[in-house]
């Protein structure tokens, strides 16, 4: 098993869609398994404990994570709210050292598959795992009939190891999955910041909006997020806005940097809007950012979505919110 051999990393990340992009000179590695959606500081921490493990034995870490949701699967129409692309996914785990990262696509055949059949097909004879690393809740196979406990039976029987971490809590909290949307919902984003170790973040491409923001000396960046997508609870919040990508130059806003913006989310009630959107009002710059794909990150919500009087006191509030979120996030993290 090379122990204590030094850390062999792939020449470069690898990200497979499914088994059949497992090369066929495969060898050993270490593996981690889950939704991982949100790699919050929980999922950090057994990623990061996969890293090292492989680290360790001179071996790859590989990242197996499942797309869609299995609870869309299991119970249509029951997918909960996204807090990351899977894209978004992938990169938060490269960055945590992870060698590949691997969607399986979960289907109906993929559900049925039993205990026994899901560790001898999948982590044995494809991957050929010498260790696994879960959480202690980790259940697997045919109608979560599958434990730790199972799998270390089953890792007994094949020659692998396995891993049951104990999942990361403070002040009482769990840090979830299902702990962060309920944050989010709630529109609180300390406490989201928190158990993420980052600012929830919202992506989605810049769409045609009523150009009301522009009418009133507040142009809105008005970002379509995919379906799925958790959104905070209406309301106005400081965040910081950024153009994917790297080093391409839209009026005074360059893809790839960061910049303040205040973000509006609801149905514009003044106006009696019906549709809820997500608004950016990016501070003191100016661009053309229709149909760039963007990232909102949340960091603080300033007040509830209100229905103004008129016009003009509308205006006023979107001149505090600007100035409320410039003063919060030259607080948290310095202008751009």
């Amino acid at each position: 098993m090379n122990i204590g051999a030094p850390h062999r990393r792939l020449p470069v990340v690898l990200r497979w869609r499914g088994l059949d992009e497992v090369p066929a000179d495969w060898g050993r590695c270490v593996l981690t398994i889950g939704v991982f959606d949100g790699v919050h500081r929980g999922h950090a921490q057994l990623i990061s404990r996969a890293v090292s493990a492989a680290r360790k034995r001179g071996i790859p870490s590989v990242l197996m994570t499942f797309d869609p949701h299995p609870m869309e699967v299991v119970r249509p129409g029951s997918h909960p709210a996204q807090l990351t692309t899977l894209a978004r996914r992938a990169e938060l785990a490269e960055d945590l050292g992870i060698d590949v990262f691997c969607v399986m696509p979960f289907t109906a055949e993929f559900m049925k598959l039993t205990p026994e059949r899901y560790a001898h097909e999948i982590l044995v004879e494809r991957l050929h795992v010498a260790e696994v690393v879960v959480g202690e809740n980790f259940t697997f196979g045919k109608k979560a009939a599958g434990n730790v406990d199972l799998l270390r039976q089953i890792g007994d029987r094949f020659g692998f190891a396995v891993d049951g971490v104990t999942l990361l809590a403070e002040h009482a909290v769990t840090f979830s999955s299902t702990y962060i949307r309920s944050c989010v919902d709630a529109g609180d984003m300390a406490a989201a910041t928190e158990a993420l170790g980052r600012p929830h973040r919202v992506e989605g491409v810049v769409v045609h909006g009523d150009g009301r923001g522009r009418q009133l000396g507040y142009p809105t960046a008005n970002v379509a997020p995919p379906m799925y997508a958790a959104i905070p609870a209406d309301g106005v919040y400081a965040a910081w806005f950024t153009v994917l990508g790297h080093g391409v130059d839209l009026g005074t806003v360059t893809s790839g940097e960061r910049y303040m913006a205040a973000v509006s989310i609801g149905t514009n009630p003044t106006f009696s809007g019906r549709t809820r959107t997500v608004e950016a009002f990016v501070l003191d710059r100016e661009a053309d950012l229709y149909g760039q794909h963007v990232a909102v990150d949340l960091v603080e919500r300033l007040r509830g979505m209100e229905k103004f009087d008129s016009v003009d006191d509308l205006i006023v509030a979107m001149g505090r919110d600007a100035e409320r979120s410039r003063e919060i996030l030259s607080a948290s993290g310095g202008a751009t």
